[in-house]
């Protein structure tokens, strides 16, 4: 058979495996960037991909073998292979009936359209304007933009056909002073380069170049510190991929009720606080139908195809749920709540700007992007990383000078039950974690004692 589409390479995949039921997966993606240095273009270009991953089940056990740019004349040996797997694997503790299929989605049979440069045309003149308004006030621009587009077909042996096209964008956009002693940074994600308003980037980071022609010096200790929304993503994103209920039942994480059991149910922060997800949220959508091209303490390829909806997983700052299987919910008693791939914070209504919270501050620091940032201690969920690309000293509502950077220790979980204040929600880009999450909307905050716990000497 020659099989020239993804979704004949779905069904004909499903066709060869000979073991009681298969889940196939398959991943078509397109890929185009701009990259350039010293307000100039350096390099662009396009890409494609393609990956069939097939979970072949015998009894409880299963077989997953996942292989790029499969041809026709090889799907039955990665089939075979995925079906001898799963005859010689133990048996696997959250073996579930797979899901049964319903009516296939709307536009499962149409062809995959791939990005390619064109998705920059109203892009790339802005961003040629900001090089010459740049070039004409003495900075420099870095950066890159990148779009992708990938198409996932899941089939299942019991009748599941679901389609989900992603288009994912993302800017990161680095201004330097012709001297390249200051720095500052921004980002955005947007799903196709239309909603990008670069001047406006530009001049943001102008403005911070300039705030930084003054240097303050200051120890490391607790400040009062502002974090914008693409800073408080980062912290988020990492409690939110530290939220597995296995974790929390097995006693090795933050969200672990000392005793036994979770802390669902518990209070984390005094404001209320909510954190949640939404496939269908305008800007950030993401797939509404889980996919698990193998099976973690988070997710099962059992669960291939269950419908994802609105979750909450903090409500006015109660914990109301945490990562969960099918197989995982029944050892926690709780809803199953798989991942989506999506994050939205929100605080009480009318909350302020960044530049409103700028401006009502008697003396703070404002952190632009907080880097690499890393785990010290599961059971608190305490991070540490650096500070980057411009921290700025804030006092009676105007930001005076550029700080030193400093490494600093905290935990996002201990972090929402000191705020202070939670601004406005807005789009954002993280800025630690955008290789891997791209689609949050997040509101600056105020919190009246981060701490900067040692200097640093990364500029």
């Amino acid at each position: 058979m020659n099989v020239t589409s993804p979704q004949e390479m779905v069904e004909r995949a499903l066709e060869l495996s000979g073991n009681d039921a298969c889940v196939v997966l398959v991943d078509e993606g397109s890929t185009a960037n701009l990259r350039f240095a010293g307000n100039t273009l350096t390099t662009n270009g396009v890409a494609r991909t393609a990956r069939l991953t097939v979970i072949s089940i015998a009894g409880r056990s299963v077989g997953v073998v996942s292989r790029a740019a499969v041809r026709a004349d090889q799907l039955p040996g990665v089939v075979a292979a995925a079906d001898a797997a799963a005859r010689d694997a133990q048996p696997a503790e959250d073996a579930r009936p797979l899901v049964e299929g319903g009516p296939a989605s709307p536009g499962w049979d149409e062809d995959v359209r791939p990005t390619d440069i064109g998705v920059f045309e109203r892009f790339a003149p802005a961003l040629g304007d900001a090089f010459a308004a740049a070039e004409t006030s003495g900075r420099k621009l870095y950066g890159f933009a990148e779009h992708s587009l990938t198409s996932t077909f899941l089939g299942t042996s019991t009748g599941v056909r679901l389609r989900h096209d992603q288009p994912t964008g993302r800017l990161e956009l680095n201004a330097k002073s012709a001297d390249l002693k200051r720095s500052a940074w921004t980002g955005v994600s947007t799903p196709d380069f239309t909603d990008v308003d670069v001047a406006a980037l530009d001049s943001s980071l102008a403005q911070r170049l300039e705030w930084a022609k003054t240097r303050v010096d200051l120890p490391a200790g607790r400040y009062e510190t502002l974090l914008p929304p693409s800073a408080v993503a980062d912290l988020m994103i990492y409690l939110f991929w530290s939220a597995g209920a296995r974790d929390a039942l097995d006693g090795r994480s933050v969200f672990a009720k000392p005793g036994g059991g979770t802390r669902v149910g518990e209070r984390l922060a005094t404001l209320p606080v909510t954190l949640s997800s939404d496939p269908g949220v305008a800007g950030i959508g993401c797939s509404p139908f889980a996919t698990a091209h193998a099976s973690s303490r988070e997710s099962s390829v059992f669960d291939n195809g269950l419908p994802l909806g609105p979750t909450d997983w903090i409500k006015d700052g109660q914990l109301e749920a945490l990562l969960q299987t099918r197989y995982s919910a029944e050892l926690s008693g709780l809803a199953v709540t798989p991942g989506i791939d999506n994050l939205i914070m929100s605080g009480p209504a009318g909350g302020r700007s960044l530049e409103e919270m700028i401006a009502s501050t008697r003396r703070g620091l404002l952190v632009t992007c907080l880097w690499y940032i890393r785990e010290v201690d599961p059971q608190t969920l305490l991070v540490t990383g650096l500070t980057r690309d411009g921290v700025y000293l804030v006092e009676h509502g105007e930001v005076v000078g550029e700080v030193n950077n400093f490494r600093f220790n905290e935990s996002p979980v201990d972090l929402l039950g000191r705020l202070s204040e939670v601004g406005a929600s807005e789009r954002t880009l993280p800025r630690e974690w955008n290789d891997y999450f791209q689609r949050t909307i997040m509101p600056a905050v105020r919190v009246p004692d981060f701490n900067m716990s040692t200097v640093s000497q990364a500029s």
